[in-house]
């Protein structure tokens, strides 16, 4: 058996994760609607031999249009265009189980590994926030357990779908006039709190048996949702402490569920911000958090916060009386990282919304193709991931210039593939294919 090798996985984010990137010279603030623009970020990431491509969505206005690029492509629709000018790496989109139906979803998804010759994966959200319920006939979004628990049946009732038919089914024999054995495709009679679904799937079943699963919540409904059913983790921790605790609590858990915790791959962000110097990278870095609106950022913190705008103050730190974190019913998770990150650091208000501009929470490694490369191994290497999400702060650029300096370097190092060894989004992860569950 080879060395443990590193995954990595690139976040397209329309200009970039940094929220000023769409105002540099450079940045085409058009991207987020074009297909050209997704395209050549494919081919670059695929030429540099990445294990997959990662489309987040929500079904609610992203931000505010007024600031950034807000619009976003339906990302299986996307994703079927990008599978027909790539031809190995992974294409995983983001879909909610909150605001889908299982049958239609399960057959987007299986459509997409399909037309791509198995190469889908799946982003599980839940989705918080009450924008996106009242786009669905709801006064507010359902409670976090609720939304967990809708989640869980959601996943059994799609991967039953995937499953109603067997691999073999379809024989295509000319000769006696049949073209799929009837008995090897089944309904699925699935009657449950939230869903009652007969079956069987109108597709057959997908190359890879199910679309890879990803998960990317750090609440405990999160994380125990994870230990179920998700095949790689998306997470956001931004110190090396904080990415070894999740990492083994992520473990410990999935042990605990009865399942192999190799099997499971956790998937930090990283935000790399690089220059030929570490000093040409800060000021890079530093160039982008000028550019931030200030009035928009503290909009935004103040959102995520659930306090008025006007009782955050630029300059100093955030007040004590904020809301407990129990009585947060969405985005629990990325509201505790913001605020033990803020009381830690004693960042002000002005400090903070510079840090999460550029990554949202995510770890922003600023410095030459070397020290972006040392963090990352380090981290593989001492029980914090097993690859990473790359998000690069300016697109196409910053995508560019990982691609041509940094994955060289971690190749170099034996860590990462020069050439890819399989067909399917699994293969590159190193996972299997799941058995079809028996009737």
């Amino acid at each position: 058996m080879g060395a443990r090798q590193l995954h990595l996985n690139l976040f397209l984010h329309d200009t970039g994760h940094h929220e000023a990137s769409w105002r540099l010279p450079e940045s085409d603030p058009h991207a987020n609607l074009s297909l050209a623009a997704h395209q050549h970020l494919a081919r670059v990431a695929e030429a540099a031999r990445f294990d997959s491509l990662f489309l987040a969505d929500s079904p609610a206005m992203f931000g505010s249009p007024e600031r950034r690029p807000s619009a976003r492509l339906e990302p299986t629709v996307l994703l079927a265009a990008l599978a027909a000018t790539t031809e190995h790496i992974g294409l995983i989109a983001t879909a909610s189980t909150s605001y889908n139906e299982p049958f239609n979803l399960a057959r987007r998804l299986a459509s997409v590994d399909h037309l791509s010759g198995g190469r889908a994966g799946w982003n599980i959200v839940t989705t918080a926030g009450d924008a996106a319920a009242r786009n669905f006939g709801l006064e507010g979004q359902p409670l976090h357990k609720t939304r967990y628990e809708r989640a869980s049946e959601f996943l059994e009732v799609a991967t039953a779908l995937w499953d109603s038919w067997a691999d073999d089914a379809i024989v295509a024999d000319k000769s006696a006039g049949v073209h799929a054995v009837g008995d090897r495709i089944r309904p699925i009679s699935h009657v449950g709190p939230h869903f009652a679904v007969e079956g069987p799937l109108n597709l057959a079943r997908p190359p890879q048996g199910h679309p890879l699963l990803v998960q990317a919540g750090s609440s405990e409904d999160g994380k125990e949702f994870a230990a179920r059913w998700a095949e790689a983790i998306f997470t956001a921790q931004p110190t090396l402490a904080e990415s070894q605790a999740f990492y083994a609590d992520i473990k410990r858990r999935v042990t605990s569920a009865g399942r192999n915790p190799d099997q499971v791959l956790v998937l930090p962000g990283i935000v790399p911000i690089l220059g030929e110097t570490e000093a040409e990278a800060r000021e890079l870095e530093a160039e982008l958090d000028r550019l931030i609106a200030p009035e928009y950022a503290v909009a935004q913190l103040a959102q995520l916060l659930r306090v008025p705008p006007s009782s955050l103050s630029l300059d100093s730190e955030l007040p004590d009386d904020l809301p407990s974190e129990d009585s947060i019913e969405g985005a629990k998770s990325r509201y505790t990282l913001v605020v033990e990150w803020a009381r830690r650091d004693r960042l002000t208000v002005r400090e903070l919304i510079g840090k999460l501009g550029g990554g949202r929470g995510h770890r922003t490694v600023v410095g030459t193709p070397v020290q972006v490369a040392d963090t990352i191994q380090h981290y593989f290497e001492n029980g914090a991931a097993d690859g990473f999400n790359i998000m690069p702060a300016v697109l196409p650029s910053g995508l560019e210039a990982f691609a041509s300096s940094v994955v060289p370097v971690l190749q170099e190092r034996g860590l990462f593939r020069r050439e890819y060894s399989g067909v399917t989004l699994r293969d590159h992860y190193g996972l299997g294919r799941p058995d079809r569950v028996a009737s």
